[in-house]
């Protein structure tokens, strides 16, 4: 392997051999990650076994659907499940002097 000689570069030529570095870096890592899961299941399938019945679901799984909390009492059609960004109206309401649990379903 060369020995760089990295006080002889300019900024852009460091720069630019950082981006190429991360790159190769972010494929190897790719490239071995999946031969260590194709070993993984290789292993686990000589002893009779699944990647799942070791280790169960892989992945993130997607949440069901999140109840409503708070509704508008003018506008029924209205509502909020107290995550995100609070609504237009309820922080309007909010900011005239009412309560959240005015609110709560």
């Amino acid at each position: 392997m060369a020995k760089n000689d990295f006080a002889g570069m300019t900024l852009k030529q460091m720069i630019d051999m950082q981006d190429k570095l991360a790159v190769a870096i972010e494929e190897k890592r790719k490239g071995e990650r999946e031969e260590t899961r194709r070993a993984v299941e290789e292993f686990a399938e000589k002893r009779g076994f699944s990647v799942t019945d070791l280790f169960g679901a892989t992945g993130r799984k997607k949440g069901g659907k999140v109840a409503v909390k708070y509704i508008n009492p003018e506008n029924r059609s209205e509502t909020w499940t107290g995550r995100g960004r609070t609504p237009r109206w309820l922080a309007e309401k909010l900011k005239k002097g009412a309560k959240i649990d005015q609110f709560e379903i």
